[in-house]
């Protein structure tokens, strides 16, 4: 045992020792008799003369936190925390190394940092004690960023239901300085998640793209979408961006304006891969995604990096992930996909919202309380036209004390009827279909079935009023009884075919992820999905104006 402890020990000092020597040389270029520590050139009574004075920015660098600064250092009675030289480098590194996830350098004082360590033994008293400074600031910044994201999404939308990371940036400092090893503590807060790992292998793919990119074709507007057999003059120019995006390898004629089946077979692959329609038409949306260039796609995939940066870093052991952008939903079980589903979910006007919770029970022959917006926007003007639209439709009134009403009793335009519970009954017409799966949420959004499942062969299936339908949803729901035999097939059925509404809880833990990415690495290769709720532009916007 003391030989095989001796070994691991022995093996240890070797890792270490072999990563000083690959360690590729660092910014400071000073010899090392000249190269003195920070301790010297930077004293705590240097730094202590810096604040509270030190304002929200030195020179033209803005500080991500004065006061956090002022805190930490007064804890440490303002004693400089740089002084090694390869931690000082590692943390150069890794601001460099952020552009590799998305994040710009200069955000973390880069040029200010690559000028003055570059310079050391030629810097004033008062350009070290700053430079002292800066290096911890570029370490809080950056560490929020990997952690957090750059943007809050809390102050960008209204409705926004995923807890930001928290992160103890003090303590995160103290981590690396005591393991000595800056490059660990500012790892463990970056994502892990394979969507965010993909991205950043499509970020090197597409920076190449879109620099190489000259002069992509343009293709005109339409007034009236392109379908099979017919001539169009833009057919050429479409041929020609479809191969300068890899889908096309046929020759072009100018005069060759049939959009044959060949062409047609293109247009479906590119549609498919884009989250467009596959129908083949060549519409509007499709020249617009035509249309995008390879900057225009690189400017998504930066929105998307950030976006996995706002996303819980732990999303459990076994959890269900919906995209609400690509219309698809992952049952997940210790890293392997289990289960994949097509979805249906909000339209714009009723958007699907972003937010985790936890599953709780599954409701079999379910009835549909009518949500607020629903009940006045849709119900109520309905009964109040048609007489025979609460019978047709097998709803149930409630008033606030709970009494069953007679809708032909019913005083339609009383204001009272906003105040009314109505509830549709199980059955073949009720919209939530044979089962739904509930997380209790503020929201009121779940998964459900649905009776109208052509709707699932469509590509863009934004047509909910929020809540989610899911394809094949019952095999899902067995998936989250597995640790319950006794809920087998044959019980299962026997419920469904008793149309009594049953409700079964959950009994183990699965937690619930709506979240909205339109960009990941598939195999390999980037896929996009439409941004159906309009929100990459401005994302990307707020990233570059600050």
């Amino acid at each position: 045992m003391k030989f095989f402890k001796f070994l691991m020990f022995f093996m240890l000092l070797v890792f270490i020792s072999c990563q000083d020597q690959n360690r590729k040389p660092g910014i400071e270029t000073a010899k090392d008799k000249e190269a003195e520590v920070i301790e010297k050139l930077a004293s705590a009574e240097l730094i202590a003369k810096k604040f509270p004075g030190i304002s929200s920015s030195v020179g033209d660098h803005k500080l991500h936190d004065a006061s956090l600064l002022d805190s930490i250092y007064s804890k440490r009675n303002y004693k400089p925390i740089w002084t090694e030289r390869s931690m000082r480098e590692d943390l150069y590194r890794s601001i460099i190394n952020a552009s590799q996830d998305g994040l710009e350098p200069e955000d973390y004082h880069s040029s200010y940092l690559k000028r003055n360590l570059a310079n050391l033994a030629q810097l004033d008293d008062q350009q070290r004690s700053l430079t002292e400074i800066m290096l911890t600031d570029a370490f809080l910044g950056l560490a929020s960023d990997y952690n957090s994201g750059k943007l809050d999404p809390a102050e960008i939308y209204d409705i926004w239901g995923v807890e930001r990371n928290k992160i103890d940036l003090s303590g995160l400092l103290n981590y690396g300085l005591e393991q000595q090893n800056i490059l660990a503590a500012i790892d463990s807060v970056t994502p892990k998640h394979e969507v965010y790992k993909g991205l950043k292998r499509s970020l090197e793919t597409y920076r190449k793209l879109a620099a190489n990119e000259e002069n992509p074709t343009h293709i005109p507007d339409l007034e009236e979408s392109i379908k099979a057999e017919e001539k169009n003059e833009r057919i050429p120019g479409i041929k020609r961006r479809l191969k300068e995006l890899g889908y096309w390898e046929r020759e072009i004629s100018d005069s060759a304006y049939t959009y044959d089946e060949n062409l047609q077979e293109a247009i479906k692959k590119f549609q498919e891969n884009y989250g467009i329609e596959t129908d083949g038409v060549i519409g509007r949306g499709t020249i617009k995604t035509l249309n995008k260039t390879y900057q225009d796609r690189l400017e998504q995939i930066l929105v998307n990096l950030e976006r996995w940066r706002w996303y819980p870093k732990d999303l459990g052991r076994q959890y269900i992930i919906v995209n609400i952008a690509n219309f698809r939903l992952h049952l997940v079980k210790n890293g392997d996909t289990i289960s994949t589903h097509r979805t249906m979910v909000g339209t714009e006007a009723r958007k699907t919202p972003v937010f985790s919770d936890h599953v709780e029970h599954i409701v079999y022959n379910p009835t549909w309380t009518i949500p607020p917006t629903i009940r006045a926007n849709d119900v109520i003007p309905s009964a109040s036209n048609d007489p025979d639209y609460i019978n047709r439709k097998n709803f149930s009134i409630f008033n606030q004390s709970g009494e069953l009403l007679d809708p032909s009793q019913v005083n339609w335009s009383s204001s009272k009827v906003r105040g009314y519970t109505f509830r549709q009954e199980a059955g073949p017409t009720n919209p939530l279909g044979l089962v739904k799966i509930i997380y209790p949420n503020q929201y009121m959004i779940y998964l459900h079935d649905t009776p109208s499942k052509s709707l699932f062969n469509k590509n863009i299936r934004a047509q909910s009023s929020g809540c989610v339908r899911v394809q094949d949803v019952l095999d899902l729901a067995r998936e989250l009884l597995s640790d319950q035999p006794e809920y087998d097939d044959e019980k299962i059925k026997s419920i469904l075919d008793s149309g009594k509404t049953t409700t079964v809880k959950v009994t183990q833990p699965v937690e619930v992820h709506h979240l909205y990415w339109t960009a990941w690495n598939e195999n390999g290769s980037t896929r996009f999905a439409e941004d159906i709720y309009n929100r990459d532009a401005a994302v990307y916007k707020l990233l570059t104006e600050n």
